[in-house]
């Protein structure tokens, strides 16, 4: 039997290697220039929204885990990308920000028990969700994202 828990464990820790090893040669000129995807966002763009993304996700499982049944607010991206000011932002900084949330959040989750996995809490927009469920949401945003960043790096030219 599939131990799923630990299965979105070793997703959500391969994400940030995933990631890194994408953007191993990328300049900052390079994750800046390398625009794509539904919202045409450069690549620096894109990590800040994962950095984001991740703050939020970690904030929400401890929302779930620490309370009964909470209200789970949702957030504009793209408001958030224009006031957070994605597009000047540092490539290595917002990725070591990524690395270091996904570890907490990591480490919060290991600590889980079965039953806490299972959690509850209202999202504005989702309706009732599970932590587990809401792991398998980011598990899931990774990869798209894993693979928007592989898609435009092929539209810029690396060293």
């Amino acid at each position: 039997m599939h131990n799923i828990a630990q299965d979105l464990l070793d997703a959500l820790q391969a994400t940030p290697e995933i990631v890194e090893a994408l953007l191993d040669d990328c300049t900052q000129e390079q994750a800046t220039a390398a625009r794509g995807g539904d919202e045409g966002w450069s690549i620096v763009e894109v990590v800040c929204h994962l950095r984001d993304a991740e703050e939020q996700a970690l904030s929400r499982m401890r929302l779930m885990r620490d309370n009964a049944h909470p209200v789970i607010v949702a957030y504009d991206q793209d408001l958030w990308a224009r006031e957070r000011n994605y597009s000047e932002a540092s490539l290595r900084e917002v990725l070591a920000a990524f690395n270091r949330f996904r570890a907490q959040h990591v480490t919060e989750l290991a600590q889980l028990s079965p039953q806490e996995w299972e959690r509850t809490g209202q999202h504005e927009e989702q309706g009732t969700i599970t932590i587990s469920s809401h792991t398998l949401h980011m598990v899931s945003h990774d990869t798209l994202h894993a693979a928007q960043i592989a898609r435009q790096l092929k539209s810029v030219t690396l060293p």
